[in-house]
């Protein structure tokens, strides 16, 4: 594909815009399933989600480029930096870009959900935090991507948050059991960083990116990922098994089978580039799990 459009399509990774899109379908499709849904404010809800993972992936190739972190790294990954079709300074006009897209759309999204100050300046704060969190990841002098607090930024931000941010905005309740779902979508977006990190395990070392796999070494990062499914999972059934329709809530388990195939791989692989097919499965598998969830709660 060389056209001058390329360089920025690998570097967006559109795959990875899965993770946000999982986590406002499952907000929505509870709040459906608690009869209150406006579709405008489902699509503002991925329109930005989408936006703030978009300037996550920018970040990180800004802040890895600054360090040096990612040199030593072309097998695993290829951005438009990397091979030299972005320069700097290009990214970090379209850092600016997409930040002030985030804020509108935010913006646009607030004015319409919320109904007084209090909501308006809660999801405020909580899109400021959110910009802020995905523009630190890497960026500055103590990025907390290099010191192995990724994993919860991605479990808080991309299931906490979203699932039941998004679900609030709905229905303007928040009970305790939608943290069940929401931990869940979570756990499954921190196994899609744990793949991540466990193929960059050695380029990570040797530019001193302190991933929670480089603290814990690749044996342990295997078991931690196995345990990353296990709970959520276990999340899921809990939530389903107390609430929802048994004919229709455990439709998520049909992807058990996958998911056993892909933990056994995880455990077997040897190089960095055996891994690569391993993250493009475990995005298809959190996309797969949540939509059959979705479906499950919308049926129920």
């Amino acid at each position: 594909m060389p056209n001058k459009y390329y360089p920025w399509i690998i570097s967006l990774r559109p795959k990875t815009l899965v993770l946000s899109l999982c986590a406002i379908l499952m907000g929505n499709a509870l709040a459906y399933w608690n009869w209150s849904f406006d579709p405008l404010i489902m699509l503002l809800s991925i329109i930005t989600a989408s936006l703030l993972q978009i300037l996550s992936n920018l970040a990180n190739d800004y802040g890895d480029a600054i360090k040096g972190s990612d040199r030593q790294n072309l097998n695993g990954h290829k951005r438009g930096l990397q091979l030299g079709l972005i320069t700097l300074n290009q990214l970090k006009k379209a850092l600016w870009i997409n930040t002030f897209l985030c804020i509108l759309f935010g913006l646009t999204l607030i004015y319409l959900a919320c109904n007084n100050i209090y909501e308006i300046l809660s999801f405020i704060l909580l899109g400021i935090l959110s910009i802020i969190a995905a523009i630190t990841y890497t960026v500055g002098k103590k990025p907390y991507g290099y010191i192995g607090l990724g994993d919860l930024s991605v479990l808080i931000f991309f299931g906490l948050i979203s699932v039941a941010g998004s679900y609030y905005l709905q229905t303007k309740t928040l009970p305790m059991p939608i943290i069940l779902p929401a931990l869940g979508c979570g756990l499954l977006s921190v196994a899609v960083l744990n793949i991540n990190n466990l193929r960059d395990i050695d380029s990570d070392k040797m530019n001193h990116k302190r991933t929670l796999v480089v603290l814990m070494g690749k044996d342990r990062g295997r078991v931690y990922h196995l345990l990353l499914l296990v709970s959520s999972l276990c999340s899921f059934s809990i939530f389903s098994y107390s609430y929802l329709n048994p004919r229709w809530g455990w439709l998520f388990m049909l992807s058990l089978p996958l998911l056993i195939e892909h933990i056994y791989a995880v455990f077997h692989f040897k190089t960095a580039k055996d891994a690569f097919p391993l993250l493009l499965q475990m995005v298809k598998l959190a996309l797969l799990i949540n939509l059959l969830y979705c479906l499950g709660i919308i049926l129920s």
